[in-house]
């Protein structure tokens, strides 16, 4: 890690962890000493209960174990609170700062945004009071074990030493071995469930087609190519444990009998019970090592975790706060807008320019893939622009602070998404719902009667993505959303593919009816039906202006053009 870079920002959130850490590993330390009460008491009932004979000292002796024990479940305990406690912490800081991140990717089309992101921050939050981070902690008692080996004698503690390296040496061959089947298995794995998120999202279509058979082999591929990599790397770690295990218990026997043989030729300290107690030592040394190993494969998933979720977190860094603004009156400016999909260098919009004024409404019209959903998304600011700007009031719509401006703009995309919940609470945009307001906005759309009919009127759930509606009555609940509160700037894209004759007309209505008290209005649109209530047209063909103008200019520019393209084609075979 370059020392002059600064740390990343979950670098920073775990770092400030410290105290946690710090507290739970001098916890950690009392608890591990306390492993040493069995070898104590072991050594005091030899030298005391069996030559005294003393029952009392027996009782009091098993009290004072049974203490130690009592007290180093409590410390454990206590121990493993503060690291929940940490994990609250970290999640108090990071998650709201997660869920922001891959809503912004997922807007950018970013790889992160997803529901990855998130599982991947859970598991750094639960690795914090995980077994491994315990082990861990107790490892410097064990060089307190190691020095009182050293003590019975400095045979068993070189050894003891030996048994570490090589259950080190154990631990770096599983790593070697299993991280890169580690890492392709979870690849595998976000990769199947991606596809599995992407046939629920279309379970209609699959179904209706009969595609379900194809789509099921495909994930089944998916999945066995996770599971594959999965087996490997448990084959490699089981081995491995296996082998760490086999040290441990023959490192144990090893030293009781290392310990027999010194004691036979009187080069044992303390004399035939300390040859048990540097036993039990040698594998109090080795244990937070056999935990290591045993736990490595969450390590490496967690820490490619941590590497997913910091590169996301360092591609999607937090926006500055911007200076507040004043409320928008509605006055647009296009200047010269070049324009691609988030992630690629194809530009989409090629050099766009208009200006609305307060209470103009404007339609844009082009075949399909002549850019107009795209240019909507740069009008609420959801993309960034290449070159130029869009300005609101002369201010930059991407850089406006969204839960400033979002109160003032209106947007219906072409998908039409509702959330569950009531009827009421989707128009009021989920915030404190303005009953008068939310009323206001459903009968502008002409949606009133319709909600009222409903079981429990504006209460009623819409399910689901909107499930309990029609196309055409999601679409209206949405429109209503999008004019709730008068907002100042409305974009429509496409707003009347799923409307009735008499949801055309409504629409028309609301664009007249908010376009009068002063909102500007930019409408995508393949009908004609909406042009009618339209004072402006820009026409597009491969992402740049063909026309623009008022309506009516531009409606007979285009009825000479098509009409000169007809004579053109009439007179084209006569002159064959």
């Amino acid at each position: 890690m370059n020392p002059n870079k600064p740390a990343s920002e979950l670098h920073q959130a775990v770092a400030a962890l410290k105290p946690y850490f710090l507290r739970a590993a001098g916890f950690s330390v009392f608890a591990s000493l306390l492993i040493l009460a069995p070898s104590g008491y072991m050594l005091e009932v030899y030298d005391r209960v069996v030559n005294s004979r003393n029952h009392m000292t027996l009782v009091m002796l098993t009290l004072l174990v049974l203490a130690a024990y009592v007290l180093m479940e409590v410390l454990e305990w206590v121990r493993s609170e503060v690291m929940h406690e940490a994990s609250l912490v970290l999640d108090k800081q990071l998650s709201g700062r997660v869920f922001l991140a891959i809503f912004e990717a997922n807007l950018k089309r970013m790889p992160g945004g997803s529901a990855q992101p998130m599982n991947d921050f859970r598991s750094i939050r639960d690795f914090l009071h995980a077994p491994v981070v315990m082990a861990l902690m107790e490892a410097p008692v064990s060089l307190v074990f190691l020095i009182l080996i050293f003590a019975i004698s400095p045979v068993l503690g070189w050894t003891a030493v030996v048994a570490a390296l090589l259950q080190t040496f154990v631990g770096w061959l599983n790593e070697r071995s299993t991280q890169p089947p580690l890492l392709a298995a979870n690849r595998h794995a976000i990769a199947a469930q991606q596809y599995a998120d992407g046939t629920l999202r279309n379970a209609q279509v699959i179904e209706s087609m009969g595609m379900l058979r194809d789509i099921h082999q495909r994930w089944i591929s998916k999945q066995k190519e996770f599971l594959t990599e999965q087996a490997l790397a448990s084959s490699h770690a089981g081995f491995y444990q296996a082998v760490s295990k086999f040290l441990q218990n023959t490192v144990s026997s090893m030293l009781l009998g290392l310990g027999a043989w010194l004691l036979l030729r009187n080069q044992l300290n303390g004399g035939a019970a300390y040859m048990i107690v540097g036993s039990i030592l040698g594998g109090r040394v080795l244990a937070p090592l056999i935990q290591i190993v045993t736990q490595w494969q969450t390590v490496v998933n967690v820490r490619d975790a941590y590497s997913r979720l910091d590169n996301l977190l360092a591609a999607v860094p937090v926006r500055p706060d911007g200076m507040p603004l004043p409320a928008p009156q509605g006055q647009l400016q296009v200047e010269n807008l070049v324009a691609s999909a988030p992630g690629t260098q194809v530009p989409i919009l090629k050099g766009i320019s208009f200006a609305l004024q307060p209470g103009e409404v404007l339609a844009v019209v082009g075949p399909s893939a002549s850019g107009k959903t795209t240019l909507a998304r740069l009008l609420v600011g959801l993309w960034p622009a290449v070159n130029g700007k869009v300005r609101l009031d002369g201010a930059d719509v991407y850089t406006w602070n969204k839960a400033e401006l979002g109160p003032h703009v209106g947007y219906l995309p072409q998908g039409v998404e509702l959330f569950e919940g009531s009827v009421a609470e989707n128009i009021a945009r989920f915030g404190e719902v303005d009953q008068a307001k939310v009323e206001a906005a459903a009968r502008t759309v002409g949606l009133h009667e319709f909600i009222m009919a409903l079981p429990e009127g504006y209460d009623n759930p819409v399910g689901r993505e909107g499930a309990m509606l029609s196309g055409g009555q999601r679409q209206r609940v949405a429109l209503a959303r999008a004019l709730y509160g008068k907002p100042a700037f409305v974009v429509l894209d496409e707003p009347n593919s799923s409307l009735d004759e008499q949801g055309d007309a409504a629409l028309a209505n609301a664009i007249s009816v908010l376009a009068a008290r002063g909102t500007t209005f930019v409408v995508m649109t393949h009908r004609t039906s909406v042009l009618a209530v339209t004072s402006k047209m820009l026409v597009l063909r491969d992402g740049q202006t063909q026309m623009f103008g008022p309506r009516d200019d531009v409606l007979k520019a285009l009825n000479e053009a098509a009409e000169k393209a007809r004579q053109g084609a009439v007179l084209t075979p006569a002159h064959a």
